[in-house]
């Protein structure tokens, strides 16, 4: 039987199953598939407002509601498609968070066709490697940065939405484009090293 030491350390959001699975196998590490990118971006707008645990515990119907995140069949929905969207129990049914979805996607495509990737679109906020912090409270942490002000500012000139600097310091955490696991995590040299 493989029984966990009660000394591991996490980050302090890490509270439930959910979250701690979603802390020690994602978190923080860096993600360089356009799909799933996209992804998180998604879900990081859908956030808004929200605990990340809402979301967190209805991502596998948002990836069942959303086509598993392919952008190109979601950039085609209609307003039948959005309609039935708004009556899925199972994700946020925000009118705006899911036409922003379908916005999103279409601009997402335009990006990767003029950089080759969205990986390589986004990566250019942190001149494509990992900036590493060093917090040891959660309140050194911030909410946003002058990487997420630019990433923030450029997305919304490309045609997103719900993607201010806040969710997209939250995005960069997720994918890796910043290390913010605390010095005491377990997780904070694990991520280093990948």
């Amino acid at each position: 039987m493989n029984r966990e030491s009660p000394a591991v350390v996490r980050c302090f959001w890490a509270r439930n199953p959910v979250s701690i699975r979603y802390h020690d196998e994602e978190w923080g590490v860096p993600v360089h598939d356009d799909r799933t990118l996209f992804e998180f971006l998604i879900l990081e707008g859908a956030q808004a407002g929200l605990s990340w645990d809402t979301i967190l515990h209805k991502r596998e119907n948002y990836r069942a509601a959303f086509d598993h995140f392919d952008a190109e069949r979601i950039a085609n929905y209609d307003r039948r498609g959005m309609n039935t969207l708004l009556r899925d129990p199972g994700i946020v049914r925000n009118r705006l968070k899911i036409a922003s979805t379908v916005r999103n996607a279409k601009a997402f495509l335009q990006i990767q066709k003029e950089f080759g990737s969205f990986d390589r679109y986004i990566w250019q906020f942190v001149s494509g490697k990992t900036i590493v912090n060093a917090w040891g409270l959660p309140k050194q942490v911030p909410a946003r940065t002058p990487e997420s002000d630019a990433m923030s500012k450029d997305l919304k000139k490309r045609g997103f939405n719900f993607v201010g600097s806040t969710i997209c310091y939250a995005f960069m955490q997720a994918v890796g484009m910043v290390n913010d696991h605390a010095v005491s995590c377990f997780r904070y040299s694990q991520v280093g090293r990948k």
